[in-house]
């Protein structure tokens, strides 16, 4: 008869992804891990095979969290412009200072590396578009396709913001997203003007 888990695979992952965030990819090992979450060795490779699975099962455990969580947030926010600014923001909170964005930098690195990882970032870029695509679906004065290059510019807001980190995340996020807002809308109307 089997020994019953002591940790479910859930837990350990996290634990491996918490090592991974802490430490860098490269110091997550079996060994690095028995120690950390108190499973031998022997039974983390017996669950996860080789350091290449254990390493994916982690950022695969990472995607996971990272869908649950876009999902929640597109559930909680009004179908709006300011909806899907306030998601974005939502989602910005989750690296909290410096050390949490340049630490999720590091793990995107393993992410675009293994082509099992991209796609999965390929199916939650996705899943916001379609969720950032609601915010803007009764918008007349601004194209559905206004989500996805918000998201663009989001990323692009995050990463000048970690440049110099001295405002809080969200405070930089939302008001670099509300002026990008305004700047699409007043352009839009420009184009739409008749020319005197």
């Amino acid at each position: 008869m089997p020994r019953p888990k002591t940790q479910s695979d859930e837990a350990v992952l996290a634990t491996a992804l918490a090592l991974m965030t802490e430490r860098g990819p490269e110091a997550l090992t079996f060994a690095s891990l028995a120690e950390r979450c108190g499973l031998s060795g022997a039974t983390l490779v017996q669950r996860f095979g080789n350091k290449v699975e254990l390493k994916r099962s982690a950022l695969l455990h990472a995607w996971d969290r990272l869908d649950e969580e876009t999902v929640r947030l597109a559930e909680a926010v009004p179908r709006t412009p300011d909806g899907a600014i306030e998601m974005l923001v939502g989602l910005s909170a989750q690296y909290g200072e410096i050390e949490g964005y340049a630490d999720t930098l590091r793990l995107l690195r393993e992410d675009l590396r293994d082509p099992v990882l991209r796609s999965r970032g390929v199916a939650w870029m996705e899943t916001l578009r379609r969720a950032l695509g609601a915010c803007f679906a009764d918008t007349p004065d601004l194209p559905e396709s206004a989500g996805l290059i918000l998201a663009t510019q989001w990323q692009g807001s995050l990463l000048w913001w970690s440049f110099d980190p001295s405002r809080r995340i969200e405070l930089h996020v939302r008001e670099s997203l509300r002026g990008f807002i305004s700047f699409m809308r007043e352009s839009r109307t420009r184009a739409a003007s008749p020319e005197r």
